[in-house]
Parts: C-alpha cells; structure tokens; sequence
C-alpha cells in the first residue's frame, strides 16, 4: 500500500470524515489542500436519481459560467465566407470549411470545440470516427449547430459549456480553476446545480440530486451540502 504525500496528508486531515460541507466552506476549504503547481482546475461530480438508459431520464444541457471556465478554449469554426467575419471578431481560433474538414480527415484534432452550421453539417458526416471519440461533433442541442456563429463562439469564449449524465449516472465537469477566488468558485457551482435542477426529467422519481463533491485535479473530493448551494 502507498504511503500518502506530506500534502496528501495535510489535505486529508483537513477533511472532516462523514461531513457535509456548505458550498461556501467547500469552496474555501478546496483552496487549502490543493498544492499543485500549476493552475488546477476545480472539478464537481453530481450523482442524479435517474436512469440514463432511458432516454426520458437522460440530463444534457449547457451553462454559461459567471465567471467563466478559467481555460483557453481552442475554437474551430466552420461556416460559409459570410459568416468568417463574424467568427474572427467573436475570437475564433480557426475559421474556414473545406480546408479544416481535410484537415480533420487527416487526423488533425488541436481543438476543443467545433461551432458550425446546420447547412454544413452533412459534410462532417464523414468525420464522425475521428470527432466522435473526442467529443468534437456539434450537436444543436449544446448550441454548436447554429446559424448565429458569432454569437455562439462569444458564449463558448466566455465559459460556457455543455455537459450530459454518464451511463452511471453522474455528471462531471470543470466550474473554474483553483486561481478563483473561493466566492468565484462557488457562483460558477450555484449556477451549475440551478441548470441541473432545471432539467430534472419528469420521469425521474425519489431523490434527484443524491451528492455533490467538489475536487481539483490532485485533490481528494469535498462532500457539499445540496442544500447549501442557494446561500451563495
């Protein structure tokens, strides 16, 4: 068995066994036992009372982080001459078509999220082995198919971002990076969970949100109160 770090230790013994902390003091308590040298990301894991085999009990949806995500995010537009303008101002990384999609067929990937158009969509029918495992496709509903192009890389360039329940049914996702202040942290959560709640399925019966953990990337997870998270 491997003996834990001197950080793993302190981080651990900061940790009550069995607490559930309020979203405010998770989000303090996080930035004490996280010792990485680089800027970790803040991470929550939501455990849902549903079924995600069925698909009037899966949870998918978007968010846009108050305070955003903390990451530079890579965006690839891939739209018509009319609409590039538009994309270069809102802060696309790349902008184009024909050019990016043989890029992409030859195993080029260097991006985190793909803004396109419904009308351009059959050509990226192609891709799907490529963008597919990445969780690269656009998809309507997390607002990457769209005909406002602008609009839609703005909002990815200013946190916003997509999400759905695993086959276990837990939703994991990143609300900030570490660097936040711990009042940043805890408005990016609250916004977060109010989405979660939003789109409880009616098919969903018994307790909907069962837990909430808070981590870093190296840290151990923080157990936080559901019903704390309205206070901030």
């Amino acid at each position: 068995m491997s003996k834990l770090t001197k950080n793993q230790k302190i981080a651990s013994e900061k940790i009550e066994a069995g607490k559930m902390y309020s979203l405010k003091e998770a989000a303090e308590l996080l930035k004490e036992i996280t010792f990485t040298k680089f800027d970790a990301s803040v991470d929550i894991d939501v455990r849902l009372g549903v079924d995600p085999r069925k698909a009037n009990q899966m949870v998918r949806g978007v968010v846009s982080l108050p305070n955003g995500t903390g990451k530079q995010v890579r965006v690839l537009a891939l739209c018509t001459p009319d609409q590039e303008a538009d994309a270069k101002a809102a802060g696309a990384d790349y902008v184009g078509l024909d050019e990016y999609i043989e890029k992409i067929k030859g195993g080029w990937t260097d991006i985190d999220v793909i803004i396109t158009m419904p009308a351009i969509m059959g050509k990226l029918g192609a891709l799907g082995r490529v963008l597919g495992p990445r969780g690269l496709m656009p998809n309507p509903k997390s607002g990457t198919v769209t005909n406002e192009i602008g609009k839609a890389v703005k909002e990815v360039k200013q946190g916003k971002i997509d999400f759905k329940v695993d086959k276990g049914g837990i939703v994991h996702t990143s609300v900030g990076k570490i660097s936040f202040d711990a009042q940043k942290i805890a408005e990016n959560v609250k916004e977060f969970m109010a989405t979660i709640i939003k789109l409880k399925p009616t098919a969903a019966k018994g307790t909907y949100v069962k837990s909430v953990y808070l981590s870093t990337t190296m840290s151990p997870g923080i157990k936080v109160d559901p019903k704390t998270v309205d206070e901030i």
